[in-house]
């Protein structure tokens, strides 16, 4: 039987407090958004709200804890947005939503900064075990990006995996690392880019000894794509079985899985609390679909969750813990 991890892709709400204060603190115009230099009470206030968050993660039950995401105003563009040879453009549209993010207009060499891991650094202090990293895939990162330097595709999408991968080795310890890929699904990579991408991909994962997983969103992988994903040395591959469960499904039919998996089942921008009755039907109807004998099956929401007001994203985290936890639901 296979080892429930209740977890999430991360990039949480901010508690109502810190939005109010961060209000007054920041303003409300292009450039008041994170550069990456915070200090004084802004600093103060993201480090109390990722205390927070942590906590409400370990009440919950989760198995895996995220720092929270909480300063990414530019989703998961975050990590280029705030690096020193990176200019942000205009605000573009953060893929099919009413979310808008800066464009990261690169400029020079992208070198490793530890922005991402000094936030790991802070969690790890809170998380005594259990803790969980995310990072935008180097596929997704490179397509939300704009290339003013590298001149070629292949050569900036090779540059962002190889910052990542940087910024990846020096992490603290973690138990699990999420790569975030819904550009996989929303502008699926086309012949000898979906090969690249996951050669990319193999690059990050490579820099770690955490259990990696790749999740894709917002629907399902392309065939292809979905194979030349496979050829990464990762641990799970992610299915959003809210968006589209019956293409997820036939893609591991088609073409197998990897020994761990990933389940998108708690709608991660819907208000509708899901009960852990539904949520465990859905990690059993998968199973049963597959006829998967999985080592780990991470039950995690599809999306990032700063969609949700912060009671329905906390109610979300509850019922994900309790589904983790219950037996397999019979009919």
């Amino acid at each position: 039987m296979a080892q429930i991890v209740a977890t999430t892709p991360g990039l949480y709400p901010l508690p109502d407090w810190a939005k109010d204060e961060l209000s007054h603190l920041k303003g409300h115009q292009k450039e008041d958004l994170i550069s990456g230099n915070e200090t004084g009470d802004i600093a103060t206030t993201y480090a109390r709200a990722r205390s927070e968050v942590l906590e409400r993660q370990q009440t919950a039950g989760l198995d895996r804890i995220v720092e929270g995401q909480l300063r990414w105003d530019d989703m998961i563009a975050h990590p280029l947005t705030v690096h020193d040879n990176v200019e942000t453009g205009g605000i573009v549209r953060y893929y099919n939503n009413n979310n808008f993010y800066r464009d990261p207009v690169v400029q020079g060499e992208l070198t490793p900064d530890g922005d991402v891991a000094a936030e790991l650094d802070a969690a790890s202090e809170q998380v005594e075990s259990g803790l969980q990293a995310v990072l935008p895939g180097p596929y997704s990162l490179a397509d939300l990006a704009t290339d003013r330097y590298y001149g070629d595709d292949a050569a900036f999408l090779e540059a962002v995996a190889n910052f990542l991968a940087g910024e990846v080795e020096q992490f603290p310890e973690v138990d699990t690392l999420f790569l975030l890929e819904p550009s996989l699904v929303e502008n699926a990579p086309g012949d000898g880019t979906d090969e690249r991408a996951s050669e990319a991909i193999d690059s990050v994962a490579q820099a770690t000894d955490a259990d990696v997983v790749v999740h894709p969103y917002w629907g399902a992988l392309e065939e292809k794509v979905y194979a030349h994903l496979l050829d990464a040395d990762i641990d799970a591959v992610g299915f959003d079985l809210v968006s589209d469960h019956e293409s997820n499904v036939y893609n591991a039919q088609e073409y197998g899985t990897t020994d761990d998996v990933a389940l998108g089942i708690v709608d991660g921008q819907n208000t509708l609390v899901e009960t852990p009755e539904e949520l465990r039907e859905r990690i059993d109807w998968f199973e049963d679909q597959t006829a998967g004998e999985y080592g780990t099956i991470y039950a995690t929401t599809n999306t990032e969750t700063f969609y949700l007001p912060v009671n329905k994203f906390e109610a979300k985290l509850d019922a994900l813990a309790n589904a983790a936890d219950l037996e397999e639901v019979t009919a």
